[in-house]
């Protein structure tokens, strides 16, 4: 008998899982992983962070906790303190009581609870959702898969190498009143080219006029700079400015706990009836998917921002996976340098977060794979986390070959 699945077609592979894949199945000992947007220490190995290990052993050791549900709209406490830490202790959204949440799988469930929420209840029936070009590829995923249509706003200047904030402006400008604009707050992913806060300005005057709905995706909140008051700038500018928006969050970057998936929807409403109702509707469409979201991950965050002295020792483990990486940085662009590989590399240095934007094309990305079994996205995008002392100068002196003779 013939399944019904017969005429199925098979879907492609995810690109950084199948990157990931390569990596693991390659033998070369010289072999680098510039793919995987995870941390890595020195050694190249994976880093529990040393608060998130105390508070294991502190929830090991309370014998109040247990295993039961936890409510629709996540635990209390955590949803709580995710939204004080994205919009400040001070935040008159919070002080106004209009400002709300709900925990969710990840960064990535927040993005699809808040565009799914948009998808069934915002008031511009059709309005597209403009994404940066380039963005995560998630993004784009995730508005389609909810029947909202995907377009995209110019960002990577690939001439310069930074931000493209004249073009980004003009597509706000002419985009249909009451589109939806998803916004990178810091560490942009792929290209680590962040806005100033003048150009932060600039974005919401055109955002305000235009009445565009703002949906920040903060994924390294304290990871980029390693301050988490100056990576949630443009959120709390924007909050000061009266905006109504989603902000999704993801804590597996800056508590590095990846296959936890601890994530929050924070919501900012106009008035605190409206953030009453907004919740109500995702708690109802919430309990339709994951019925109530999983605690552990959820708890050691908790744990961690509601204790002054373990918030002060995660703070100190921030630092040390920022400053790390902005020492990669300095050190690939020393390289580059010192080998004179042809063109402009500042943009090394000058971008931030876990990415790097290289500018590297894809065919020369292929050379890097084959011959030096380096491996990275096809648009040149590196995770400086990968890079260490021990590799920098073996994969400058690939990137020099390529640029040279690819």
């Amino acid at each position: 008998m013939a399944s019904v699945f017969e005429t199925v077609p098979g879907a492609p592979e995810d690109i950084i899982f199948a990157l990931t894949a390569a990596y693991k199945a390659d033998t070369d000992p010289k072999k680098v992983n510039l793919g995987v947007g995870a941390y890595r220490t020195e050694e190249g190995k994976p880093w529990v962070l040393p608060v998130v290990h105390k508070a294991d052993h502190i929830m090991v050791d309370d014998e109040n906790l247990d295993h039961e549900y936890l409510p629709i709209l996540g635990l209390p406490d955590f949803r709580k303190a995710s939204v004080k830490l994205i919009l400040g202790a001070n935040s008159k959204a919070i002080a106004e009581g209009r400002a709300g949440s709900a925990q969710c799988i990840s960064g990535t469930g927040a993005v699809f609870t808040g565009a799914q929420f948009l998808s069934r209840h915002y008031p511009f029936k059709g309005a597209a959702c403009y994404i940066s070009k380039p963005t995560w590829a998630n993004h784009r995923a995730i508005f389609e898969g909810v029947g909202i249509p995907v377009l995209e706003y110019p960002y990577w200047d690939p001439e310069t190498k930074g931000l493209d904030l004249k073009g980004m402006l003009a597509c706000m400008e002419s985009a249909p009143s009451g589109s939806i604009f998803l916004l990178h707050p810091c560490a942009h992913n792929p290209t680590g080219v962040d806005p100033t806060p003048d150009q932060w300005k600039q974005i919401a005057d055109v955002m305000e006029a235009k009445g565009h709905f703002t949906f920040f995706d903060t994924a390294y909140q304290g990871f980029a700079s390693g301050s988490l008051d100056k990576d949630a700038y443009s959120v709390r500018y924007f909050v000061e400015r009266g905006f109504e928006m989603f902000i999704a969050q993801s804590f597996s970057k800056n508590f590095g706990l990846y296959s936890e998936r601890a994530g929050n929807l924070t919501i900012v409403a106009r008035t605190p009836e409206i953030k009453n109702t907004i919740e109500s509707q995702i708690a109802k469409a919430q309990r339709a998917v994951i019925s109530n979201p999983p605690a552990y991950g959820s708890r050691v965050v908790s744990l961690v921002l509601n204790d002054d002295k373990l918030y002060g020792e995660w703070e100190e483990n921030l630092s040390t996976m920022a400053n790390r990486i902005i020492s990669m940085r300095q050190a690939l662009f020393e390289e580059l340098t010192k080998l004179g590989t042809p063109g402009t590399w500042n943009h090394i240095v000058d971008q931030i977060g876990m990415f790097s934007f290289t500018g590297l094309k894809t065919p020369q990305v292929k050379v890097l794979k084959e011959k030096y079994h380096v491996y990275l996205t096809d648009n040149g995008r590196i995770s400086m986390a990968g890079l260490n002392t021990k590799n920098v100068e073996y994969f400058a002196r690939a990137v020099d070959d390529v640029v040279r003779n690819h």
